[in-house]
């Protein structure tokens, strides 16, 4: 099989020290209390959420879908019957919409249990918080949903709701409990009570020996895969990226094409990689 980038790079791991909630691993462990995520999405949505959990992706991490780079690190559901999803995004992806659409897939993978009726499909809400503006108009929040081209204010009713938070808006009309959050994010200011107690959280994270470990050991094997190629990782890692998107629906061709992208492998690599996932 072909190899992914094998020359070594001398990129500097971050230290815990340096991170703040905009890194993913940050957020992630910050996030994963209820009482810190949920004033989160009650901030950005401007609604009131009954009591959350937290869900583990049942599609995911077992395939190998999160050593691709796209896992939903923060998946909960709310008794109200809502699922979120929520990224923080640091470095500017111009493939941010088809990057939502595709997380959207994944979340109504997880809730929809074979045979179950599509009705069954909870409002959902996919948000990124991006520490940059990924559509360019200056807004502080922008929201999608899917309506009629013919006509605006006909929802098309699918329930689903894609968000971008950017942190660095000046335009739109937001509330005080927003503008705190995205100057926190943004800048690290503190300023209401709920920042306070992230940045706490956010000090606890990095004063915690345990979590000084999980850390380290996770970036050095991220940058094991990335930086040394390593044959058998890559492989096993788009082996479970074929059976994801073949869970998708996706045909060989389709599915050819997308890690021949992703791995920059050749077609034949490409070819034998499916096979060999047809065969086992």
């Amino acid at each position: 099989m072909q190899n992914i980038n094998t020359q070594k790079n001398s990129s500097r791991i971050k230290p815990l020290e340096e991170l703040t909630l905009m890194d993913d691993y940050m957020f992630g462990i910050v996030m994963r209390e209820e009482a810190n995520l949920k004033p989160l999405l009650e901030s950005i949505l401007g609604i009131r959420i009954r009591q959350i959990r937290f869900v583990e992706p049942q599609k995911t991490e077992k395939e190998g879908y999160a050593s691709h780079g796209i896992r939903l690190d923060l998946f909960a559901q709310s008794e109200d019957g809502m699922t979120f999803n929520v990224e923080v995004q640091k470095t500017e992806k111009k493939d941010l919409p088809k990057r939502m659409r595709y997380y959207q897939s994944v979340i109504d993978i997880n809730i929809l249990a074979p045979g179950e009726e599509y009705e069954n499909l909870q409002k959902s809400f996919v948000i990124f918080i991006c520490s940059y503006d990924p559509k360019g108009e200056e807004r502080c929040i922008y929201t999608f949903e899917n309506r009629c081209c013919e006509d605006l204010n006909l929802p098309l009713g699918d329930e689903t709701h894609k968000i971008i938070v950017n942190t660095t808006g000046t335009t739109g009309s937001i509330s005080k409990e927003q503008k705190e959050l995205m100057d926190y994010l943004n800048k690290g200011i503190t300023a209401g009570t709920y920042t306070k107690q992230l940045d706490d959280a956010v000090r606890q994270v990095k004063a915690s020996e345990m979590r000084r470990h999980e850390y380290m050991l996770m970036m050095i094997r991220d940058r094991d895969i990335r930086e040394e190629g390593r044959e058998e990782g890559v492989r096993e890692t788009a082996l479970g990226f074929v059976n994801i998107l073949r869970d998708l629906g996706l045909n060989d061709e389709m599915i050819a094409e997308k890690i021949m992208q992703e791995f920059h492998l050749t077609k034949e690599a490409a070819d034998k990689l499916i096979g060999m996932k047809k065969s086992s």
